[in-house]
């Protein structure tokens, strides 16, 4: 129930973040994600310039770090294998709202930061918990 409530905090978070946060916007000027098609303003194999920030070296070490440990040796059971590979997917998302807090402004992303940190703590757990029970 708790881990109903947080998730239900967070998607509301999200949709009053909507205007910053649309996909239409979104597309228009981000890179395309880990191969997703081809990055705007970039030709092809060429990486788009980044500020050089402590910010931005953080979410690099971050999104680095959730790759490499979302390589998950697969079981070809479909149920683990997704829990195995989303565990460190929330923690990247938790790392990266980390570095929000640390550095960002807004009072709102600040906010946001806070809530995905919760709901992905609880979801993890949730995870573990449910990988323990069936002896993972």
């Amino acid at each position: 129930m708790k881990t109903r409530l947080l998730s239900a905090a967070f998607t509301a978070a999200l949709i009053s973040a909507a205007p910053l946060l649309s996909p239409a916007a979104m597309a228009q000027d981000m890179p395309a994600h880990a191969g997703h098609g081809e990055m705007k303003g970039t030709m092809k194999g060429q990486m788009p310039k980044t500020a050089d920030t402590p910010s931005t070296r953080a979410f690099q070490a971050a999104n680095q770090k959730m790759h490499m440990d979302m390589a998950v040796k697969y079981t070809g059971d479909t149920d683990v294998d997704f829990v195995r590979s989303m565990i460190p997917h929330h923690q990247g998302a938790i790392d990266m709202a980390r570095v929000e807090l640390e550095h960002g402004k807004d009072p709102k992303i600040r906010a946001l930061a806070e809530a995905v940190i919760q709901a992905q703590e609880a979801e993890i757990a949730d995870m573990k918990a449910w990988l323990k029970s069936r002896g993972q």
